[in-house]
């Protein structure tokens, strides 16, 4: 709890992996005011805590997003995905990502793994979740797909 600092640590702990401020920082950003169309995060290993790889522009495509993913290397992001329903109502969706590639390394995998709900819980907002092992699993109709359209 906020108040008591102590138990923060503990739980922090407990996935051994701190959230940097200015991760949930810019995700209220990306929810209230729609600075962003993405955000990409990753684990500092040494300082045992998540921050921010890049940002996208609202202007941003999808395809300009999966091309920041890096090919061997696990990440967490989020994606600010509008649509349009059938009924022809604009409606957006915070979809979190987490990339963790094959041939990204054993440890990075687990690490990635194993703080993910904690980091997520960071994140008040996410709608909607998608694990992704190769681009194939996060492409644009798998997106499209999960929001019903």
């Amino acid at each position: 709890c906020r108040l008591c600092p102590s138990v923060s640590v503990q739980a922090n702990s407990a996935s051994g992996m701190h959230v940097n401020d200015e991760c949930k920082l810019k995700f209220l950003e990306l929810k209230a005011k729609r600075n962003y169309r993405f955000i990409v995060f990753k684990i500092d290993e040494k300082a045992q805590q998540v921050t921010i790889d890049m940002v996208g522009n609202p202007e941003e495509t999808y395809d300009s997003f999966t091309k920041c993913m890096p090919e061997n290397e696990c990440r967490y992001a989020v994606y600010d995905f509008d649509f349009t329903t059938p009924e022809n109502c604009q409606k957006s969706k915070i979809f979190f990502i987490a990339w963790s590639p094959d041939t990204s390394r054993v440890r990075s995998k687990m690490l990635y793994a194993s703080s993910k709900d904690r980091f997520k819980r960071e994140l008040d907002g996410i709608q909607v979740e998608l694990q992704a092992t190769d681009p194939t699993e996060m492409s644009l109709d798998i997106i499209k797909g999960r929001v019903n359209l």
